[in-house]
């Protein structure tokens, strides 16, 4: 092949790069340039079911289970910073900033980025996601990293995209007793972390990747959200014919699915498809694996206290899907109660080529709780209206 032939092909590649990006930005079409602003500039309200927020759902009370460690971690990683880092990485506990969060590079990333860190301020920061995380959690969101670097590989190295491309912010000061948080933001992993004494709210998260699975360069063999897939999967298919068609909005799968994603923290989404109530005592087993299978990315104790929550509200949790149910199937689905929602979507391919059609090979997946208490919005509000008299 000539040297003219390898740059034209090249730059081709370079302009299918951007066109996906550009077609992508144009799907999701809610950054803050347009509906993003709109979105910050409404105050906080949260996904309701009806038009309203249900109240009591959330209260502020012990669990059991010490945050002490995610607290040491988080001091020990801000110590770890230089001044300037840490004054572009503190902000106060109830500041947009939380909201602010995006799969795509829209704006300038706030707070320290992997990418700048030296390797003792990473050990640091993969410490508090430790501390914070289950084992499988953590491992989920480096090999998201990882296959973030793959598809900087596959992408010719394109800006947006590389293994150390996520930056963490602090919010409020770490402490056992008062409310604070952290976040990590970057392309296919969100994760928005908030303590307040022994509770842990672990929501909005958003995980996912593209490719899912890399078959060659640096991180050849990683692969992540099989389980999410293939649990989804095996719960439709234990459904009877006469449940799925309760269950399945629709059997055609189109383009992406996914409604709560990005600026989305004020959307009415009603309940839809099959409820647990419904469901047998096997299925409802396979439904609560589902869950499982996404609140178990955070520690172990909390994990157990969040599905003790979700178990309290089963008969009124709904699973619906869209999509085929085949062994290769593409399909969305989405498990909706008073106090979780998840959303899992197979989507188009974005990078290093765009498809119209829907890909096991690009996915996301969104953990929310509705009615008010993600970010732990709902406990900050109850923990301001006990301490100060003046609601500030």
């Amino acid at each position: 092949m000539s040297r003219t032939n390898k740059r034209l092909i090249a730059v081709f590649g370079t302009l299918t790069i951007l066109a996906g990006i550009a077609a992508y930005s144009q799907q999701r079409g809610r950054g803050p340039r347009g509906g993003g602003e709109a979105s910050l500039a409404e105050a906080f309200r949260g996904i309701t079911s009806g038009g309203r927020i249900e109240p009591g759902l959330f209260k502020i009370e012990s669990t059991g289970v010490s945050t002490k460690p995610v607290v040491e971690a988080a001091t020990a990683f801000l110590a770890g910073l230089s001044e300037e880092q840490r004054q572009r990485t503190e902000y106060p506990v109830d500041d947009l900033e939380w909201r602010k969060w995006d799969n795509r590079h829209f704006y300038k990333r706030q707070g320290v980025g992997f990418d700048e860190m030296d390797e003792s301020q990473r050990k640091l920061a993969f410490a508090l996601m430790s501390a914070s995380l289950s084992a499988k959690g953590l491992k989920k969101s480096q090999d998201i990293m990882k296959l973030n670097g793959t598809l900087a590989e596959l992408a010719n190295n394109f800006e947006e995209y590389g293994e150390w491309l996520y930056w963490i912010t602090i919010m409020g000061e770490p402490s056992t007793t008062q409310p604070w948080g952290w976040q990590i933001d970057g392309h296919h992993l969100i994760i928005n972390y908030f303590v307040l004494g022994d509770q842990v709210v672990m929501s909005p998260v958003f995980v996912g990747s593209e490719p899912v699975h890399a078959t060659s360069g640096r991180f050849k063999g990683t692969i992540v959200m099989q389980d999410e897939q293939d649990k989804g999967l095996e719960l439709i298919q234990a459904l009877t014919s006469e449940q799925q068609s309760v269950a399945i909005l629709t059997r055609v799968k189109e383009g992406n699915n996914a409604l709560a994603q990005a600026y989305r923290d004020n959307i009415d989404l009603e309940y839809a498809g099959l409820p647990a109530a419904k469901m047998n005592s096997e299925q409802q087993s396979l439904l609560l694996n589902v869950i499982e299978e996404y609140v178990g990315n955070m520690d172990d104790g909390h994990a157990k206290v969040k599905m003790s929550e979700v178990k309290q509200h089963l008969d009124r949790t709904y699973f619906a899907w869209v999509g085929g149910t085949s062994e290769e199937s593409v399909f969305y689905y989405r498990i909706h109660s008073p106090v979780l929602l998840i959303e899992f979507d197979h989507e188009r391919r974005v990078a290093p080529f765009r498809s119209r059609e829907p890909s096991r090979d690009h996915i996301h997946a969104v953990i929310r709780t509705p009615n008010g208490n993600d970010y732990g919005k709902d406990l900050l509000r109850q923990h301001y209206e006990q301490h100060h008299k003046d609601g500030q």
